[in-house]
């Protein structure tokens, strides 16, 4: 049970991290067509889809542990943490996009972006999936205490 519970702690964690990022990124969006009301926007459906980031600290351990090579430098484990995560956040963007396309509800649309696949991901956002990552793993990995 307190599995459990730790993961749901995380869960809501990285679902509220997600959708304050979202919305500061998204106002940020606003100055470049000189709206300066700075208005941010997010989808609720966006709440279990930054959620699941609290899954990518267990991913990332179960990768070490596969690839079972030792110690790693901060920098190493930096790299390959975030080019992991990266890489697993866009899969689950596209995934979910896909699914909520189909039915006429995914919050968002990057036809018409150089770097879109399929008006799914943008490519372009490459490092801001790297970080992240990196940073909903940070905030699986607080104290156990604080979720029991």
């Amino acid at each position: 049970m307190n599995r459990l519970r730790r993961f749901l702690f995380h869960f809501f964690l990285c679902g509220m991290t997600g959708w304050c990022l979202e919305v500061v990124f998204t106002s940020m969006e606003s100055i470049l067509i000189h709206d300066w009301r700075l208005m941010g926007r997010t989808s609720l459906l966006m709440f279990p889809i930054y959620g699941c980031g609290a899954l990518l600290a267990p991913i990332g351990s179960l990768a070490d542990r596969w690839i079972g090579d030792g110690p790693l430098s901060r920098t190493d484990w930096i790299i390959r943490h975030g080019l992991l995560y990266m890489v697993l956040i866009f899969t689950a963007e596209y995934l979910s996009g896909a699914f909520l396309q189909a039915r006429g509800m995914c919050p968002w649309d990057y036809t018409g972006f150089q770097t879109s696949v399929n008006g799914l991901i943008r490519l372009d956002f490459a490092p801001l999936w790297f970080a992240t990552g990196l940073l909903f793993e940070w905030i699986s990995k607080f104290p156990k205490k604080r979720c029991e």
